[in-house]
């Protein structure tokens, strides 16, 4: 595991080069098809059964959508419907408070990789954000990045911004990706807050073209979705994916 370096205050204010987010969003935009490549069809709530995985699952290989996010109890059973489909499994950790150990973490990350996950999501430690315990949260994020870049597995971070004042949601931002995020992402949908645009401008600002943006929780109307994107999102999670690709005309 490479070593990690504590980031300052000034390199929130570098230019990070550049992400055309309207002429990503014209192209996401210009069918149901492109749209669905960058949706992830999520089933993160606490009643979601295995049928809810596998309708989920195989509306994803019809409409071929970017992945499926799960909870780590459905790993295998979507791993099972989306084999050779070329659809990859999402699965959540320390979800949703960003709470667990570093250690729990790893050994969940290294378990769910081996089942079939192909792209980590894990809650930003937000206490110990919010604590200003920066070098604790970019040690926990690096640890288990470099679990799922060594195993070819990406990782998404997700900021819950809804609980941070606009500091926290930059030094989050900047921290998540010095640590090896190949996506920053708004909400968990859990905390009373949703993605926003300001939110996904402010995360776009930051990150500049060195990693993705992702617009999540409570996404439910392609109107949102097209304003997340022309705000700076390439990614966007829902549950509600199929009424979604409705409003562009799917069958």
């Amino acid at each position: 595991m490479s070593a990690i370096t504590p980031i300052d205050q000034s390199e929130l204010e570098f230019d990070h080069g550049s992400f055309d987010a309207a002429m990503f969003a014209k192209h996401a935009l210009s069918s149901w098809q492109t749209l669905a490549a960058i949706t992830d069809a999520a089933q993160l709530g606490p009643d979601v059964t295995r049928d809810h995985v596998e309708k989920i699952c195989d509306e994803a290989i019809r409409y071929r959508f970017a992945s499926v996010l799960v909870q780590p109890v459905w790993v295998s059973a979507a791993v099972g419907v989306l084999a050779g489909t070329g659809v990859p499994v999402g699965v959540v950790l320390g979800f949703p408070f960003g709470a667990s150990l570093t250690s729990t973490l790893l050994h969940e990350a290294v378990a769910l990789i081996r089942l079939g996950a192909r792209e980590l999501e894990m809650v930003v430690p937000i206490g110990q954000l919010k604590s200003g315990n920066h070098h604790a949260v970019q040690h926990t994020i690096h640890a288990v990045s470099s679990v799922a870049h060594h195993r070819d597995a990406i990782l998404r971070v997700i900021l819950e911004t809804s609980l941070l004042s606009v500091q926290e949601k930059l030094r989050a931002a900047e921290i998540a990706i010095q640590a090896g995020a190949d996506f920053i992402k708004t909400s968990t949908g859990f905390s009373g807050g949703g993605a926003t645009l300001a939110d996904v401008a402010l995360m776009r600002g930051v990150a500049g073209g060195r990693c993705g943006v992702c617009g999540s929780g409570n996404v439910r109307r392609l109107s949102e979705v097209k304003d997340l994107l022309e705000a700076g999102a390439n990614r966007i999670c829902t549950s509600a994916p199929l009424p979604i690709l409705r409003e562009l005309g799917v069958d």
